[in-house]
């Protein structure tokens, strides 16, 4: 695979987006600008195991990512292989999360495995602007239950 048609640069950007954040727009704007086309996967809750669980169903993630400017197609993860819609969206670039866990190294032997074509990117982090503001949808939910909780 060798990415999207020749005239337009395709990108995917991934996580759970859970309880969206001004973190997650920062990642999807910064990937958004790597390429022409913005795809991103969004996680099953089924497939989440390094943090807590979603708090909002998969598909009404999917909704609210599909509804930021600067996507243009949110697609739901595969409940059992995560490479399934890389391999159908046939990137020409991953752009991963400042702090998302993936080892770079390991997820380029993944899609040469799989004969994926592409390149790897990191976003860069967005720091708070005010003092307050909340990019973290653990502080989010810990503030929550620290004010209704």
């Amino acid at each position: 695979m060798s990415g999207g048609p020749a005239d337009t640069r395709r990108a995917v950007a991934q996580g759970t987006f859970d309880l969206i954040h001004p973190g997650h727009v920062h990642y999807l704007r910064e990937a958004a600008a790597m390429a022409d086309e913005l795809h991103v996967i969004v996680a099953r809750s089924s497939n989440v195991s390094h943090k807590a669980d979603p708090v909002l169903p998969a598909r009404q993630r999917r909704d609210v990512v599909d509804a930021v400017d600067a996507v243009d197609e949110a697609h739901l993860g595969d409940e059992s292989d995560i490479f399934v819609p890389i391999e159908r969206i046939d990137p020409d670039v991953i752009v991963l999360g400042y702090d998302q866990h993936h080892d770079e190294s390991a997820l380029a032997a993944a899609l040469a495995d799989r004969g994926i074509d592409c390149e790897i990117d990191r976003a860069g982090p967005r720091e708070p602007k005010y003092d307050d503001e909340l990019l973290s949808t653990g502080k989010i939910v810990d503030r929550i239950l620290e004010r209704r909780g």
